[in-house]
């Protein structure tokens, strides 16, 4: 029940971020989700992609410096409480997020969080036993 997720460290200048998004066009990588995090150096540009093994493959070869990890997809309804039950069992486990980010289902009254945290699997046993959908890799690529 884990998503495989590319984290490419970039330097903070104008045109790198395009550089990125032209090399996975170029493949015909489809980017399924996208955070980017920056501070005046450098950023983290975290990709869920339609084939993550080949955008890990290609991103090297074009230079970058890229890590994969593992990360959560929950479902979550599209209305106001949707995020706060999802969170509700967090923290009431203890769990700690270390950073999440989400998208929206087309053609869908849901949307779905991207989290990562330091125990995914006890964090897969808290959100099944607390009835949130969880989604497979494979069905985010396909999204």
């Amino acid at each position: 029940m884990q998503v495989k997720q590319i984290s490419i460290f970039m330097e903070n200048r104008a045109g790198r971020l395009e550089e990125i998004t032209g090399v996975l066009a170029q493949a015909k990588i489809n980017i399924r989700a996208i955070s980017l995090a920056d501070t005046s150096d450098f950023g983290i540009l975290r990709l869920i992609v339609n084939k993550p093994q080949q955008a890990e493959e290609i991103l090297r070869q074009a230079g970058f410096t890229i890590r994969e990890n593992s990360v959560i997809a929950c479902v979550i309804e599209d209305r106001p409480g949707g995020l706060h039950k999802m969170l509700d069992l967090f923290a009431k486990s203890g769990m700690s997020i270390e950073y999440m980010y989400g998208f929206f289902e087309r053609h869908s009254d849901k949307a779905v969080m991207i989290i990562r945290v330091a125990d995914p699997e006890k964090a897969i046993k808290i959100l099944l036993e607390g009835g949130i959908e969880l989604l497979s890799g494979e069905k985010v690529y396909s999204l």
